[in-house]
């Protein structure tokens, strides 16, 4: 029986996304084509992590700011429509910054793990593992969402009922689905509508 080809040309990089300032920490491992656009990358980051690509972002790879231009921001980011990967990224064990919502500004460490070619019949990009739930938008930073924890944990937490209003869902900070995430990545362009 033949193999069946991969989705992907050239070889496939898998990162780890971790997010600091978090403990127990929260991370996503992702495997992408290296011949990723940034701006891609930062929708396959926002769906794996499990953003909502509401707010500004950028990326900081070798000391250059890559992003969007914003008539409300005043930026010197290099377009990251223009720039890829693996054009920027070449070895195994790199790391870089992506930041998502410079008011909150949630910082993640991004290191590339290994630079493989592809399996035969895999679709990429993929999440291949993760852990933890991915904070509330506009929580307040890693500090707010110590604080929201705290508040939805306790009863008696003078913010507890405020917070349980204010997220408006059941909140499980340890909850991680590997195959809805999986299918949110595959999916990623459909943040496009939503992109900042």
């Amino acid at each position: 029986m033949a193999k069946r080809k991969s989705t992907a040309k050239g070889p496939i990089y898998q990162l780890k996304i971790t997010l600091r300032d978090v403990k127990p920490a929260i991370w996503r491992r992702i495997e992408v084509a290296g011949h990723t656009r940034l701006d891609h990358l930062n929708m396959m980051i926002q769906s794996a992590m499990g953003w909502t690509n509401s707010h500004m972002h950028s990326f900081t790879i070798d000391g250059e700011d890559y992003g969007r231009h914003h008539a409300d921001f005043d930026s010197d980011y290099l377009d990251e429509r223009r720039h890829y990967l693996d054009d920027l990224v070449r070895l195994e064990k790199a790391r870089f910054l992506y930041i998502y919502d410079f008011g909150d500004n949630w910082e993640h460490d991004v290191v590339v793990e290994k630079i493989v070619p592809p399996e035969p019949g895999m679709k990429y990009p993929r999440c291949a593992a993760g852990a933890r739930s991915c904070p509330p938008e506009d929580v307040g930073s890693a500090w707010g969402y110590a604080e929201f924890l705290k508040a939805i944990r306790d009863p008696k937490h003078e913010e507890h009922e405020n917070m349980i209003e204010w997220i408006g869902r059941e909140f499980d900070p340890e909850a991680f689905d590997l195959e809805e995430t999986d299918a949110a990545v595959k999916d990623f362009k459909s943040m496009e509508a939503w992109m900042m």
